[in-house]
């Protein structure tokens, strides 16, 4: 069997492949609260054949939203429009569901991407003031963010515990705690925007401290025989920002901490970032993450054919590929992988017949 297509268990989670959907965001709720457009989004992209669904980065707060059509999980309506949403998806089928956790920090309070998606004044209709470690805007244009103070940290801390005790209510099957892309988590972990004197900033195991004190408050909020992982910056693509070795060091720190896998991206915290950008092209940072840990490692990233997702778990880089945009483009790419390689995917019976001739028989009928 392909080894794309080998099981594999995450925190107690069984997953059929080594394929997983990332969360990408739609922005496109209303008021936080998700619509019809998430139950058709997430309600297609379940039955692709991949082993988990990732929604979208849900803010743990109102301002923790990076536009004003972000989803979010923060008090009960929010919560009962995602538990519609769910309800839905899980009639028809039964991939494991996973949910991203976020707070934007000084990149919140935005305009949507399609609307240029520059960052709205506290001012103006659709914002609002943003936090972050230090009182460094993401852009010399964008409104400086206030620094948080402890009372502060103390309330983002309780927002991700709140959340995470509505995502088990709403039955989902895993956390991952976003600390990527220049958000609040990695804005701690970077030099380039913890400029703080005190026992949050400076040295790594400063900077580590905060994002660490999240994983930790959500890890005893959520149950544990669910697994909460973590998505990071593998490095911020600027001399002097985050870097991989740094990467490795942070995935230790949340490997002892009870992590069940983590999943590395890059960039995304500065504006100045240089990025390489090619097939596979941050799959070497996920390799210096594997060579750090034992727990799954995930890959990101520009994976767009079958045999690149398949070489990079032949090659030991990582565990598992994840897929973002790829999977928008072609919502069926795990059907097609499975055909590549040889091996198989589930499909709802309602499609089994869709399967073409020359494909032999790849796909297995999906239960709900």
């Amino acid at each position: 069997m392909a080894q794309l297509f080998e099981p594999i268990e995450i925190g107690g989670l069984q997953l059929a492949n080594r394929i997983v959907i990332a969360p990408m965001c739609q922005y496109s709720a209303e008021d936080g609260a998700m619509n019809d457009w998430h139950q058709m989004h997430l309600g297609h992209l379940a039955m692709s054949g991949a082993a988990a669904l990732t929604i979208e980065a849900t803010a743990v707060s109102p301002e923790g939203r990076i536009t004003y059509g972000d989803v979010g999980l923060y008090d009960d309506r929010t919560e009962d429009a995602m538990r519609r949403v769910l309800q839905s998806v899980r009639r028809w089928s039964d991939i494991p569901l996973v949910i991203q956790l976020a707070h934007a920090g000084r990149k919140a309070s935005c305009a949507k991407p399609w609307n240029g998606g520059a960052q709205i004044p506290p001012t103006d209709a659709n914002g609002w003031q943003t936090v972050a470690p230090s009182a460094l805007a993401f852009k010399q244009s964008d409104h400086p963010p206030v620094a948080l103070d402890r009372e502060g940290m103390d309330r983002i801390i309780a927002a991700f515990v709140d959340a995470a005790q509505r995502a088990d209510r709403l039955g989902l099957d895993g956390i991952q705690i976003h600390a990527a892309h220049g958000y609040l988590l990695h804005e701690f972990l970077s030099q380039l925007s913890n400029t703080r004197t005190d026992e949050y900033g400076g040295s790594l195991a400063n900077r580590m401290r905060f994002p660490l004190e999240v994983f930790d408050a959500v890890r005893a909020a959520f149950p544990a025989d669910k697994p909460v992982t973590v998505r990071v910056s593998g490095t911020d693509w600027v001399d002097g920002g985050w870097t991989p070795q740094e990467t490795a060091a942070f995935a230790r720190e949340l490997e002892a901490r009870g992590c069940a896998a983590i999943h590395v991206s890059s960039g995304g915290l500065d504006p100045r970032q240089d990025i390489p950008v090619g097939p596979g092209y941050q799959v070497p940072l996920a390799r210096t993450v594997k060579d750090a840990v034992t727990m799954p490692v995930i890959a990101v990233g520009l994976i767009t054919d079958p045999h690149q997702a398949e070489q990079i778990i032949v090659r030991g880089d990582a565990d598992m590929i994840a897929i973002a945009r790829t999977v928008l483009w072609d919502p069926r790419w795990p059907w097609h992988a499975a055909a590549a390689l040889g091996a198989s995917a589930k499909a709802p019976p309602q499609y089994l017949r869709s399967e073409p001739r020359e494909a032999g028989r790849i796909l297995k009928e999906m239960k709900p």
